[in-house]
């Protein structure tokens, strides 16, 4: 049971990532912008499925209910993510960073470039949490707030500055993006966000053996425990070098049509 609901997760968490930075890649290839909102707005059904899904699971207190939740708040994440690489939700802001600039004004400047993603998040999560009011399946609401969560922490840490970062999967749309990152240096608030997610990481731990009885409530404390490890993970590589980005290489063709490798790249997203 605990290795079918891990190893469900991990496949789910790579699979899905794999599937939008190749869906991504490709509509790059020699369509210009067009490629990239035929994409976004080809894609809207996975939305609306998402949604669908998750909230006709908030009262499926079983196994299959646990899994069709989880999958559904992928979906949505999904999506909107998707919608962010394609340049649909980024902000009113597409400019580079204007040089010179530091501390708070360099955070204005930095949250107008990323200002309707963070809309559309802050939208997900209050829809997402008035459906999941007084539900019996929780999953898919507490798997949104676990990615919400882990990218807020990312982009937070991205922005002040960390030693590792990779855009070897970072689309035209968004590579001003890296101007906005801060120096390749760990900064202060790196150790408080990884004791959060260390600390979620093991509730998430212990909820999943104090119910272990219970194959419904283990399935969903496994998976929600999976994807918060993977989210520390993920972190962890923002200052520890590793080929992790050999994952997802194989899956997309063309690359250099697309995108762009330097030394800063995209947040990990889970």
């Amino acid at each position: 049971m605990i290795g079918a609901a891990l190893l469900s997760a991990l496949f789910l968490w790579w699979f899905s990532t794999g599937i939008i930075l190749a869906a991504v890649s490709r509509a790059g290839q020699g369509q210009g912008r067009g490629g990239y909102r035929r994409l976004t707005l080809a894609t809207l059904p996975v939305l609306g499925a998402g949604l669908a899904v998750f909230a006709y699971t908030l009262d499926m207190a079983t196994q299959v209910g646990v899994f069709a939740a989880f999958i559904a708040a992928l979906a949505i994440w999904g999506w909107i993510e998707l919608a962010f690489l394609t340049g649909a939700l980024t902000g009113p802001d597409r400019r580079t960073c204007p040089g010179g600039r530091d501390g708070l004004m360099r955070f204005g400047y930095a949250l107008r470039a990323i200002q309707h993603h963070e809309v559309a998040l802050l939208v997900a999560v209050c829809a997402l949490t008035l459906l999941a009011r007084g539900a019996e399946n929780q999953v898919g609401y507490w798997t949104f707030l676990i990615l919400f969560f882990a990218r807020i922490s990312a982009k937070l840490n991205l922005f002040l500055g960390v030693p590792n970062i990779n855009v070897e999967f970072l689309p035209r749309p968004v590579k001003h993006l890296t101007t906005y990152f801060g120096p390749a240096r760990t900064n202060r608030l790196f150790p408080f966000t990884m004791t959060a997610l260390t600390f979620a990481l093991a509730c998430w731990v212990d909820r999943a053996v104090a119910r272990a009885d219970d194959p419904v409530a283990l399935t969903g404390f496994t998976l929600l425990s999976t994807l918060t490890a993977l989210a520390v993970i993920e972190h962890w590589l923002m200052v520890v070098k590793l080929p992790d980005a050999a994952l997802w290489r194989w899956m997309i063709k063309d690359r250099r049509s697309t995108y762009e490798t330097s030394a800063v790249g995209l947040t990990p997203d889970g």
